[in-house]
C-alpha cells in the first residue's frame, strides 16, 4: 500500500534515541523512498546524523505542522511502545496529519482504521493502513515453498532485536546492486514499511502462521532466483513463537545466524524473568540445523546454516574485526558484519556455497 516514491513524514516522538523507535530508525536507514521530515519534539532542530549516526539529510522538527511545508503525503508511526499505546503528543500529531489530508501507516498492535475520531478526520480517497492485520485468504502451511526453484535464505537469531532484518536488507541491497533477481519478504512492521508490503507475522493466528509465510514466499519466488526472508524472534527465547512458522513456511535452503558480538545472555527478557544464557555458537548452529531438518522434511537436500552475520555496532572497528575472526574460528563458518561492511562479502559466500551445492547435486 505504501509506494516507494511516497514522500513520508516519520512520527518518532522520543524514539530517535530509544529502542522504542527502532521501527523508525530502520526506515531512516533503509527506506529508499523520500523521508521529508522526522517529528521528535525532544530533538527538534538537531542534526539527524549526530543523534543517530544515520547519514541521511532529514530535518528533525517539533510537530506535524512544521513538517507539512515539506510536502509529505504519508505519516508513518516509527515507535513501537509497550502495549501499543502511543503518547498523547503523538496522538495529536496523528490527528493533525489526517486533518491535513495525509495518509497514515500504523505498525502498532492497536488498530487505528476503526477509531471513530480518526475516521472522522480522514479525507476522502485517503487511507489508514494498519499493518498488523491478518492477510487474506489464510490456509495451513503444507511445505509448498519447497517446490519454489528460488534459493530461500532465512535469517535466524540468538536473541530478539539482534539485527536479523538489517542483515537481510544489506544482503538484498548487495544483490540488487549486482543485478540479481532477489526479493525480500518482510515479516515485521519495520520491514513492511521499508519494502512496502509483507506479512506482520505476530498478527497471524498461530495455526495459520506457517501458511502465511508460505504464501508470501511463493509470491516472492515468482521470477526470482533468491528470496530473503526476514527473521523474527529466536529458538532460544522463551517468549518467541515465530521461528518455527518461519522455518516451516519458507522451507529455507539456507540459514544465516545473526548474533551480537560478545552477548552471552538474552537481553530481551522481561525484567522479572530469569537470566538465560546463550549457548556456545557451535551448539546454536547444530540446534537450528536439527530443527530445520524436522521442520523442512520435503527439501531435496538438508537446510544448512551457511554463515554468521555478526552485529558489531557497539564495537570499535579494530575490535569488530577481531570479533569477526574469533567467531569464524569458533564456528568454522564464514562470518562478517553486513551492516558495518556491506552485504557484498556475505553474498559472495552464499553464491559460492550455491555453486558447491549444485556441483554436489550433479555428482
Amino acid at each position: 500500500m505504501l509506494s516507494a516514491s511516497a514522500p513520508l513524514v516519520l512520527l518518532q516522538h522520543g524514539g530517535l534515541q530509544s529502542l522504542l523507535g527502532k521501527t523508525g530508525l530502520a526506515m531512516l536507514r533503509y527506506r529508499r523512498g523520500p523521508i521529508v521530515a522526522v517529528v521528535d519534539p525532544d530533538n527538534a532542530g538537531a542534526e539527524l546524523v549526530e543523534i543517530t549516526g544515520i547519514p541521511r539529510p532529514v530535518p528533525v522538527v517539533a510537530n506535524l505542522a512544521e513538517a507539512l511545508p515539506m510536502g509529505p503525503t504519508v505519516a508513518a508511526i516509527g515507535l513501537a511502545p509497550s502495549g501499543g499505546r502511543i503518547p498523547a503528543v503523538m496522538r495529536r500529531d496523528v490527528e493533525a496529519a489526517l486533518a491535513a489530508g495525509l495518509n497514515l501507516a500504523n505498525g502498532l498492535h492497536t488498530p487505528m482504521a476503526d477509531d471513530p475520531r480518526l475516521r472522522e478526520l480522514l479525507h476522502p480517497n485517503c487511507w489508514i493502513w494498519d499493518l498488523r492485520r491478518e492477510p487474506r485468504p489464510l490456509r495451513v502451511g503444507a511445505a509448498r515453498a519447497s517446490r519454489t526453484p528460488a534459493r530461500r535464505v532465512l535469517f535466524v537469531g540468538t536473541d530478539m532485536a539482534v539485527g536479523k532484518m538489517s542483515a537481510a536488507l544489506e544482503l538484498h541491497r548487495a544483490g540488487v546492486e549486482q543485478g540479481l533477481a532477489m526479493n525480500f519478504v518482510a515479516t515485521g512492521q519495520a520491514g513492511i514499511l521499508i519494502s512496502g508490503g509483507g506479512i506482520a507475522l505476530d498478527a497471524v493466528r498461530v495455526d495459520y502462521a506457517a501458511g502465511a509465510v508460505e504464501a508470501a514466499v511463493l509470491e516472492a519466488g515468482k521470477g526470482a532466483d533468491w528470496v530473503l526472508v526476514e527473521g523474527q524472534g529466536s529458538l532460544l527465547h522463551p517468549g518467541s513463537t515465530a521461528t518455527l512458522p518461519l522455518l516451516r513456511g519458507s522451507q529455507p535452503t539456507d540459514l544465516v545466524l545473526v548474533h551480537r558480538a560478545g552477548q552471552q545472555h538474552l537481553l530481551s527478557l522481561a525484567a522479572d524473568g530469569p537470566s538465560v544464557p546463550i549457548p556456545p555458537l557451535p551448539q546454536v548452529v547444530k540446534l537450528y540445523e536439527a530443527v530445520a531438518a524436522v521442520a523442512c522434511p520435503a527439501l531435496s537436500s538438508p537446510c544448512r546454516l551457511r554463515a554468521v552475520a555478526l552485529n558489531t555496532g557497539h564495537l570499535q572497528p579494530e575490535d569488530a574485526q577481531s570479533a569477526i575472526t574469533t567467531t569464524q574460528v569458533e564456528t568454522g563458518l564464514f562470518c562478517d558484519d553486513p551492516v558495518r561492511f556491506g552485504g557484498a562479502q556475505l553474498l559472495a559466500h552464499l553464491q559460492e556455497s550455491s555453486r558447491t551445492m549444485e556441483g554436489a547435486a550433479r555428482l
